[in-house]
């Protein structure tokens, strides 16, 4: 299947502003993985409105137990926000709390809020994903997230086990009945903080929205004020100089679809907002920000002029551990 060897993270950050990128073409001002700062939503709204808003199906298939995601909506979006700040308030007094309750954010369509009809409505156990694959039933649009705490290949894990979450991904997908009119995009969301000799080029600021330290490292009580409204100046002091006007390092990029071009390698520059101009492209949708409206959507990676090389898809090399669903 064809690698994309020029896929960029849309941001020189880490995992929730790139993952911010990818479902909603900006981090909204996010620069760091600070859980009680994800309760701002972006003014052009997300993929996920644009899906809604035009009938077209989607889930997002994650590790996280229901009662989790569920209990704090039940309250409204000032519940939500409020177990936010309290989940931030206990991890700066009890020291690694905060690593235990991160698990609300596997599902990527939770880094911008959703409220209680989306979350029961679109957010399904990975187990489902296996269940609607087998049957032919996936949604027109799907995002699967691996257990981030196990999963994602990231330093100090155990690459193998994310390798067999993989292979279990893709091999269902290929072997179900929507094979032949599928697209399934692999990638990660960052390169994990290692090195990388290609220099992240230039990019399209997605909006007006400056980057801020949303960090509470600096007390409990300096967060609230910034957060309480009256207190612009002291937010201010902390948005700095920086800008989205670059991407971040290259992460591996791998389309497997029926219709993908045997043994070929992309250095088309792409990032995370790629992802969404694919899906905008396909289905007529307006863009969301600049970032995505100036995006390059892979489609050369494919040739649908052609019989599909892949309609009876290969058997790829068993994974070395595999995944025990």
């Amino acid at each position: 299947f064809p690698l994309a060897d020029r896929w960029f993270c849309s941001c020189l950050g880490p995992t929730f502003p790139n993952r911010r990128f990818l479902i909603a073409a900006t981090a909204h001002g996010l620069i760091d993985d600070a859980i009680a700062s994800i309760i701002d939503y972006p003014r052009s709204g997300t993929l996920f409105d644009l899906l809604n808003r035009h009938g077209i199906g989607w889930i997002n298939y994650h590790h996280v137990p229901a009662l989790r995601l569920i209990g704090p909506r039940l309250a409204g979006a000032v519940g939500l926000r409020g177990a936010r700040a309290l989940k931030l308030l206990a991890g700066q007094l009890l020291p690694g709390i905060e690593a235990r309750v991160r698990g609300e954010f596997q599902a990527t369509a939770n880094l911008y809020p959703l409220g209680l009809a989306r979350t029961i409505g679109h957010l399904r156990h990975i187990e489902h994903f296996f269940h609607h694959a087998a049957a032919g039933t996936l949604p027109s649009v799907s995002i699967v997230d691996p257990d981030f705490e196990t999963y994602s290949e990231e330093n100090p894990q155990d690459i193998r086990l994310g390798e067999g979450f993989a292979a279990a991904v893709i091999n269902a997908v290929m072997q179900g009945p929507g094979w032949p009119h599928t697209l399934l995009l692999w990638l990660y969301d960052e390169h994990g903080g290692y090195y990388d000799h290609v220099p992240p080029p230039p990019a399209a600021e997605p909006d007006d929205v400056p980057p801020q330290s949303l960090d509470p490292n600096t007390g409990p009580l300096r967060w609230l004020m910034k957060h309480s409204g009256p207190w612009p100046r002291l937010r201010a002091l902390d948005s700095g100089d920086g800008r989205y006007d670059r991407y971040g390092f290259r992460v591996p990029a791998v389309v497997v679809c029926p219709y993908a071009k045997p043994d070929y390698v992309s250095s088309t520059p792409f990032d995370h907002t790629s992802a969404l101009k694919l899906i905008e492209e396909k289905w007529n949708l307006p863009p969301l920000t600049q970032r995505d409206a100036a995006a390059v959507a892979p489609w050369d990676v494919i040739d649908l002029s052609v019989p599909p090389p892949f309609l009876d898809p290969p058997r790829l090399p068993p994974p070395t551990v595999p995944w025990p669903h």
